[in-house]
């Protein structure tokens, strides 16, 4: 529980300062469950440490992820709302974005998730109320049946490596 707690702060708190404002937009508020939204922090491991993160949590089930997205992943989920997302890539040579990642930056906190309402609706409202591009122009398939899409959303006074955070906006079927 500590290790999970200490991960999820280090997602969170970049995440939580990057996206303040826009918890002040009344309608992308309401579209990311404010008040009480959900997060979920992704941790991009090498395929070694998912086997031994998932064999010490009992085997949870993985998630259905595209193909196209060479990754595999799953969720651990602990007391108080913390929520981790491990994720690898589905082979020793992959391309996919946790390959990337993994090859750029090593393993770590790779993205924040939160749930949304509809996700097109948000992005939306990134793109016109904050300047804020959305990675891909249109949804996209995401694990289990969901739609996504991500932002790259800048961290007020970090830098380097640590100036933006890859933030996913999900929304169930």
């Amino acid at each position: 529980m500590a290790g999970a707690s200490e991960i999820y702060r280090q997602g969170r708190v970049p995440a939580d300062r990057a996206i303040f404002p826009w918890w002040e937009d009344a309608e992308l508020s309401e579209l990311l469950l404010s008040p009480k939204p959900i997060a979920t922090v992704g941790l991009a491991v090498r395929r070694e440490t998912f086997t031994r993160i998932r064999a010490a949590n009992g085997q949870p089930a993985l998630a259905i992820v595209p193909q196209e997205q060479d990754a595999e992943e799953f969720e651990l989920h602990f007391a108080d709302d913390i929520e981790l997302d491990v994720l690898t890539s589905r082979g020793p040579s992959g391309q996919g974005a946790i390959a990337r990642f993994l090859a750029k930056f090593g393993e770590g906190v790779q993205q924040v998730e939160f749930r949304c309402l509809n996700v097109n609706r948000a992005m939306a409202i990134v793109r016109e109320r904050f300047s804020v591009v959305p990675i891909y122009p249109e949804t996209r398939a995401g694990a289990n049946g969901s739609n996504v899409n991500f932002v790259l959303v800048p961290v007020p006074g970090a830098a380097g490596e640590n100036a933006k955070v890859l933030i996913e906006l999900y929304e169930l079927p």
